[in-house]
């Protein structure tokens, strides 16, 4: 199985939508990934592609010296085969190509796949936002990467 890494475009956004709405309740809006992709200067997303099928994707905001990923989310059926790693992988490439120091991200308390991710890529948990998602009032926790040159 090959994954290719790519930029997202305003083409992918029909699949993008499909894993977003399988992916998180709530989802964020076509139109929200719209304004990130197109007037959004700080963001950058990419997508995972397998044999052409948009398998997932990611977003971070490069903010002076620091990255804050948004989101990441890989279909269903392209889980537990490195997807996720590859976009991770992506997307901290593209804070080390623009001399970006570190990584932030919230995940939810529950989502011990996502922070087991994040641990094997170096991230550490640095604090709690309580409520933080709006759905459930489940708590965030902070994990954060420094990244060295």
């Amino acid at each position: 199985m090959n994954i290719s890494i790519r930029e997202m475009r305003e083409s992918d956004l029909d699949r993008v939508m499909e894993i977003e709405n399988k992916t998180f309740n709530p989802p964020w809006s076509r139109e929200a990934f719209l304004l990130e992709i197109t007037k959004n200067l700080l963001a950058k997303y990419i997508v995972a592609t397998v044999d052409g099928d948009i398998a997932g994707y990611g977003g971070i905001w490069l903010i002076l010296d620091e990255g804050h990923i948004t989101n990441i989310a890989v279909d269903e059926k392209y889980r537990r085969m490195g997807v996720g790693s590859k976009i991770l992988e992506g997307l901290i490439q593209l804070c080390i190509d623009r001399n970006i120091g570190a990584i932030t991200l919230e995940v939810r308390k529950s989502n011990e796949i996502a922070q087991a991710l994040y641990k094997k890529y170096g991230f550490k948990e640095y604090g709690i936002r309580p409520n933080y998602y709006q759905n459930n009032n489940e708590d965030a926790i902070i994990m954060w990467k420094a990244i060295h040159y």
